[in-house]
């Protein structure tokens, strides 16, 4: 009898096999996280400026621009700038029937029309640092204006680029001040304990910032009060072009770039955004000093009128930064100065009282000293000034021994 001849089961293809193993590998999964440069990024985006992003290779800028694109429901589309020539961005010239009559009109290249017919799109500009200075120049228009040659991309359009510094990009350029000065700055680092929870399977996903339709007025009003402040007493910031080549492809002030500023701090504040990333915004379009400069404006904004303080010392609300709360105490004494009278005397007296109750003692040193220099004669020491000149002398005995310990310490470096 003839045996049966047996079924074979079919064996799966090798890279059937793989593409299981690449398939659990991919299987990962999401928790929300806030990312200050991602909200920073996405604020810029929304404001409708176009976004730099420096950092070194690898460390996930093309990975962030998908997770905004995908979030805002924006197709991306990518662009290597270093792989192109100056007339893909400027626009292709084309001879048509009868140059001599009609000219040579400049076409677009095939992604712009793309953007075009969309209506909407997040441009992603790759590699911008390898792009060569000729290929920088055509970029000008696109940046500032949305043009290339004879095509106009649609307001839905943003536009965000990355490069990598000049001592890892390969063939690596300067950017040129021109083109500089047109983008918002940011430097992008990775977390590492994101990326090590990332690599065990749960990568971060942050919630984009939401602007409040109630504030859009008084965001606008508090952006221009910021900046107009700032500028007024500062006159040499409003355009200040740095010396060092490096320096110049980076953030720098300008007309340009304070208008930027400006509209980033009206978006950021209708968003309530936090301080660290209004500070990443205002950094990455003045630069780090100006930058700076203006955060702090920002803070002696918010702070209490001396005046005020004065005038109903018993309910006086100070700030509870030790920094901040040393410019108002600084402030009352400075107001009682200016205009010295018996009653402003005693009120100065009852504020350092109220911050004595509420702070760190050491801060009442300076004022408490200065304030007590102002006193007329005839004028009654208030029970105030015992309260405090206990503080007082206690701190400045502190002191004094820290500087006797510290100057034992150093003789005995010393042998």
């Amino acid at each position: 009898m003839p045996m049966p001849t047996p079924v074979s089961t079919p064996t799966p293809a090798r890279l059937d096999v793989a593409r299981q193993l690449l398939d659990l590998l991919a299987d990962t999964r999401t928790e929300p996280r806030p990312d200050d440069q991602l909200e920073a990024l996405t604020l810029a985006v929304a404001a409708d400026l176009p976004v730099l992003l420096w950092g070194e290779p690898g460390i996930g800028k093309t990975a962030a621009l998908n997770q905004l694109a995908e979030a805002l429901d924006l197709p991306l589309t990518t662009v290597i700038a270093s792989v192109h020539e100056p007339s893909d961005f400027s626009g292709l010239p084309v001879v048509g029937d009868d140059p001599a009559q009609q000219g040579v009109p400049l076409a677009p290249p095939d992604w712009a029309v793309r953007l075009v017919r969309a209506g909407r799109g997040l441009l992603f500009l790759d590699e911008l640092s390898t792009a060569p200075p000729a290929v920088q120049a055509a970029l000008l228009r696109l940046v500032l204006e949305r043009r290339i040659g004879a095509l106009q991309l649609p307001p839905g359009v943003r536009i965000v680029a990355a490069a990598n510094p000049r001592s890892s990009a390969a063939d690596g350029w300067e950017l040129s001040p021109p083109l500089a000065n047109r983008f918002v700055h940011l430097q992008w680092v990775h977390d590492h304990e994101v990326v090590v929870r990332g690599l065990g399977g749960v990568w971060p996903v942050a919630p984009l910032p939401r602007l409040d339709p109630g504030e859009l007025s008084a965001a606008v009003v508090f952006a221009r009060r910021a900046v107009c402040e700032l500028l007024t007493v500062r006159p040499e910031l409003v355009h200040r072009l740095p010396t060092n080549e490096t320096k110049r492809g980076g953030a720098w002030p300008s007309p340009r770039s304070w208008d930027m500023t400006l509209r980033l701090i009206a978006f950021a504040t209708a968003a309530g955004s936090s301080r660290e990333v209004l500070s990443l915004l205002v950094r990455g379009t003045v630069g780090d000093g100006p930058g700076l400069e203006l955060m702090a404006s920002l803070d002696r904004m918010d702070l209490p009128d001396p005046e005020q303080l004065l005038a109903d010392p018993a309910c006086a609300v100070l700030p509870e930064r030790g920094d901040l709360r040393q410019v108002v105490l600084d402030g009352v004494v400075a107001a009682v100065r200016s205009r010295p009278e018996r009653a402003r005397w005693d009120a100065a007296w009852a504020v350092l009282v109220r911050a004595l109750e509420t702070g760190a003692p050491d801060l009442l040193v300076v004022p408490a000293t200065t304030l007590a220099s102002l006193r007329r004669e005839g004028w009654e020491v208030p029970a105030a000034i015992e309260h405090l000149a206990s503080t007082v002398a206690l701190s400045r005995r502190a002191d004094r021994a820290a500087v006797r310990v510290a100057a034992r310490t150093d003789v005995t470096a010393g042998r």
